[in-house]
């Protein structure tokens, strides 16, 4: 885990400068800038606007009784993407785009769920109730 953290840490920065230097060299320096500040400015108003149509729709399933669960995976979606999409770069903005368009969030959530149930399943990880710790059996500990 500590090796991924250093390469997401290091690497994709080092890819992000790359590309930025070799659009600008493309584009021009100016041009350059205002493709970050522009995607930053975007990314930021889509965000706003996906937070707070996921934020309206938790809310209406609250409303009917519901645990909102798909609303708080989009929610993170919608939280990471607005990071990514600060973040200076070319990839992260693609990938932060991606997490706000909702049928493209909708692959992500389907992946990020399909993943969790698996981690669940090999008992790699435990989820805490206020009545007890449980195993990945469903069986109380």
């Amino acid at each position: 885990m500590l090796l991924r953290l250093f390469l997401l840490f290091t690497i994709v920065p080092l890819i992000e400068l790359y590309l930025l230097l070799k659009l600008g060299n493309y584009i021009g320096v100016i041009a350059t800038i205002g493709v970050v500040i522009g995607t930053g400015i975007a990314g930021g108003l889509l965000a706003k606007g996906q937070g707070m149509a996921v934020l309206r729709q938790a809310r209406w399933e609250l409303d009917q009784g519901r645990i909102p669960a798909e609303s708080l995976f989009d929610g993170a979606l919608v939280l990471i993407a607005g990071t990514m999409l600060i973040t200076p770069g070319l990839i992260t903005d693609c990938l932060g785009l991606s997490f706000l368009i909702p049928w493209t969030r909708r692959a992500f959530k389907s992946w990020l769920r399909k993943k969790l149930q698996e981690k669940i399943s090999r008992g790699e990880i435990q989820a805490y109730t206020h009545f007890g710790w449980r195993g990945s059996d469903g069986e109380d500990l």
